[in-house]
């Protein structure tokens, strides 16, 4: 099977924990250099400072893992693919739907792949409740996400600047299970959005959801994110079907529980999945860029109420 060289941009704890040693380990990919504007580096890859040096410096580059904070995804995205490269996304894709929109069309315009990973919908245990699900309407469902900041993003200021999501950015994985699972579309009805005193986007947020695969107009569809839990993370989904199932999914998506019987559990392995889909979306020229996440959020922003809570200090 064919392998693809492919340059990572963006050399944050995100490319450092999870897209270097998983590609490092996949067959189906060879790390050719890095973008580092603080010069980080690799052993025997070499690094640049922009992305157009990389482009100069290796013109047979098949690909590459655009890492940085979303709010500067769009303009590198284009150039990656005005150089002839195929792109992979961390998520979310970029800071709003339009420039999405236009990636989607840009890179199809190019006749190259461009790919929205969603890590957490990789989970073995993702699979099997969308299966159970299927067809399904559903009484209710709750996402609890809630995690600790500072010990995901320890120090990274640009989280809270407008554009780049705050407790969205983990609640963005939430939402991306539920997108993937949910047996019909999903809308946002009404959010409560909690923003620190000092900070430009939320700490917390909680949502109303609704739905096409609703039982009726009782069914109860809600969220609640936070980033202020200490101690053990809470990465939970609790599903009841209008035919009397429940389903838990815990541990971000990697256990599965149904009417309280554990069904499915395994080991993370959601980047591995992603570089695993990427490249066969190379393999047969395919881009995907799924929305339905994004959407959700853009949505929750746009209907949300806002509430000031204290000032956050790192």
């Amino acid at each position: 099977m064919k392998s693809y060289s492919i340059g990572v941009i963006g050399i944050g704890k995100i490319t450092q924990d999870q897209h270097l040693p998983v590609i490092a380990k996949d067959p189906r990919f060879r790390l050719a250099g890095l973008v580092s504007q603080r010069g980080l580096q690799q052993p025997d890859v070499p690094t640049f400072r922009t992305p157009a040096e990389l482009y100069a410096a290796l013109p047979d580059l098949d690909a590459v893992a655009i890492c940085t904070p979303p709010s500067v995804r769009h303009a590198i995205a284009r150039e990656a693919l005005d150089a002839g490269k195929h792109v992979l996304l961390e998520k979310p894709p970029a800071p709003t739907m339009a420039e999405m929109n236009d990636l989607t069309s840009y890179a199809a315009a190019r006749g190259k792949v461009i790919f929205a990973t969603w890590h957490s919908q990789y989970n073995a245990a993702v699979d099997e409740a969308k299966k159970r699900l299927a067809g399904k309407k559903i009484r209710s469902l709750h996402i609890e996400w809630k995690e600790d900041v500072r010990r995901w993003h320890p120090g990274q200021e640009w989280i809270w600047d407008a554009g780049n999501f705050g407790v969205f950015d983990p609640g963005i994985n939430a939402l991306s299970i539920f997108t993937k699972i949910m047996p019909a579309p999903a809308f946002v009805k009404s959010a409560d959005l909690v923003y620190p005193a000092n900070r430009d986007t939320p700490i917390a947020a909680s949502l109303v959801l609704t739905s096409l695969a609703c039982e009726n107009a009782a069914s109860r569809l809600t969220a609640e994110f936070d980033w202020r839990q200490e101690g053990d993370q809470s990465w939970n989904i609790n599903v009841a079907t209008g035919d009397g199932v429940a389903l838990r999914l815990t541990h971000g998506g990697s256990k599965l529980l149904v009417d309280g019987a554990l069904t499915v559990e395994a080991p993370m392995a959601e980047y591995e999945g992603i570089y695993r889909h990427f490249a066969e979306l190379l393999d047969a020229g395919r881009g995907a860029m799924d929305a339905a996440p994004f959407q959700l959020v853009a949505d929750a922003f746009l209907v949300g109420r806002r509430t000031t809570t204290e000032a956050f200090v790192w």
